[in-house]
């Protein structure tokens, strides 16, 4: 019961991630965003998630994680009860970003549990297996279940949902959970804020420029104070005795080159799922559950991935499969690029979903054991948790970087569009688009095809990226092969 109290978080915070993913156009009708704006639905929750889930591991380490756990659980479920109740744009981005505190409490808390709640040996180790196939797991589940809420209930489902289950999880916990010892220690709450805040400028700045432009005022003034921000977070991670970002991870080139390709990776990832949830569900009309079921598959060949890697890892060492991994992610995204207004499912999207998706099996479990190799016991928290954040504040930067290209490229082609749609136009199409200024289908699918292929560009570069990293970066020594013959944990905090 103990374990699947902590599971049920796991998998409820893990799910907020995409469950949202196929609600966005609805959203986007109900709450009058734009395409650009849109993608802050997602980032409010990434952002704050990543950027606060190393401090969050350190608060229920000082003053206790079974009691911090339930603090962190009811902070989510007043969030996402405030999200479902929203009535505009700030108030469900202010939920999403409340909500994304909360999964930053409850999460690392949520796997600490495990330690203390499980004795050492084959116990523990069936425990941290469930808790790392609920985290691989949870994607796929949240896109299915999103499209059932929405498909038969409403958009604002996929926050209310979240209530219920919290707070059973909330009621259970202190019967079946013992709270831990207490350690001592410091919050760093100057770095945990600097570096939010700092991330939160730079992802708005690359938003803003998509909006308005690379010379507004706002833009260059968001770019600025990132630059600022996050400088003072360096310094105060480098005075701090318990810093929330321990600098130091950094200077093996393994676990550097790692965590580069976490963030390269990860906003490949998070472009796929955003522009591929709209363009299917727009372009290609599928309901909210139709579309939840298309991408099942990608759960499906990610578990296939991760599980040939983890049995040949002893065999041949990590980077093999992390190059490989990278250029088929690669190749999979550069295939999407081909998509336009005639793609289908079958044809045009499913066989690069596979090819992506298989690619980024084959990395979860190699990123893992690089970013923990050679690192001492007592840090092996920090090193797993930095990764964790990694793949959330990667994910949204990448995502505000590829809306940037998503929305120059569709403003061009919309540009380009419009005299022919003005020729060729009803006088009531004309009149439409003179007081909305939005085109009209099939020329708006046009226009968000042009962008989305843009999207795909730029994320294939990521890729590519990250598989430069994995071949120039990374060396394998003896030791890690040796080490590795003695046994793989697959897919453990990916």
């Amino acid at each position: 019961m103990a374990l699947f109290v902590i599971a049920s978080c796991q998998l409820m915070v893990v799910l907020d991630i995409t469950i949202v993913n196929i609600a966005l156009p609805h959203i986007q009708s109900s709450l009058d965003f734009s395409t650009t704006s849109l993608s802050w639905v997602v980032n409010a929750y990434t952002l704050t998630f990543g950027g606060l889930l190393l401090l969050g591991g350190r608060v229920g380490d000082i003053l206790g994680r079974r009691r911090v756990f339930i603090f962190g659980v009811l902070l989510f479920v007043l969030a996402s009860l405030l999200g479902g109740l929203a009535q505009n744009s700030g108030q469900l981005l202010a939920a999403r970003a409340l909500q994304g505190v909360g999964g930053a409490i409850a999460s690392p808390t949520s796997l600490a549990l495990i330690t203390t709640t499980f004795t050492e040996g084959p116990a523990r180790n069936r425990a941290f297996g469930v808790f790392a196939a609920v985290s691989a797991g949870g994607g796929a589940i949240g896109l299915l279940a999103g499209g059932m809420l929405v498909e038969w209930l409403d958009w604002r489902w996929v926050l209310f949902v979240n209530v219920p289950i919290g707070l059973l999880i909330a009621i259970a916990t202190p019967r079946w959970i013992k709270e831990s010892e207490r350690h001592p220690g410091h919050f760093d709450f100057a770095g945990a804020l600097t570096s939010t805040l700092g991330m939160v400028a730079l992802v708005y700045g690359f938003i803003r420029a998509a909006q308005e432009g690379w010379r507004d005022g706002w833009t260059l003034a968001s770019f600025a104070a990132a630059l600022v921000l996050l400088g003072v977070f360096l310094a105060v991670e480098r005075r701090s005795k318990q810093p929330i970002t321990p600098l130091h991870m950094f200077a093996d080139r393994n676990r550097a080159g790692t965590y580069g390709m976490m963030l390269a990776l990860a906003a490949a990832m998070f472009g796929m799922f955003f522009f591929l949830t709209l363009f299917v569900q727009n372009v290609l009309g599928f309901g909210p559950l139709r579309a939840g079921l298309a991408f099942l598959p990608v759960s499906v060949v990610i578990t296939i991935g991760a599980g040939l890697a983890s049995q040949l890892l002893p065999k041949y060492g990590p980077k093999p499969f992390m190059v490989t991994g990278a250029v088929l992610a690669a190749a999979g995204l550069a295939w999407l690029t081909l998509t336009d207004i005639h793609s289908t499912y079958a044809g045009s999207i499913l066989g690069p979903m596979l090819v992506f998706s298989l690619g980024m099996g084959m990395q979860f479990v190699s990123l893992t054991l690089m970013a923990l190799s050679n690192v001492p016991v007592h840090e092996s928290g920090a090193a797993s948790g930095l990764l964790n954040a990694t793949q959330q504040v990667g994910g949204s930067l990448g995502l505000s970087i590829l809306v940037t290209v998503f929305g120059t490229a569709s403003t061009n082609e919309a540009r380009d569009l419009i005299p022919r749609f003005m020729a060729e136009a009803t006088p009531a199409e004309r009149l439409a688009f003179q007081r909305t200024g939005e085109l009209p289908p099939p020329w708006a699918d046009q226009v968000l095809t042009s962008g989305v292929s843009a999207a795909f560009i730029m994320a294939a570069i990521f890729a590519v990226l990250a598989a430069l990293i994995a071949l120039l970066v990374i060396q394998v020594r003896p030791s890690d092969l040796e080490r590795l013959k003695g046994g793989v944990t697959p897919g453990a905090g990916a």
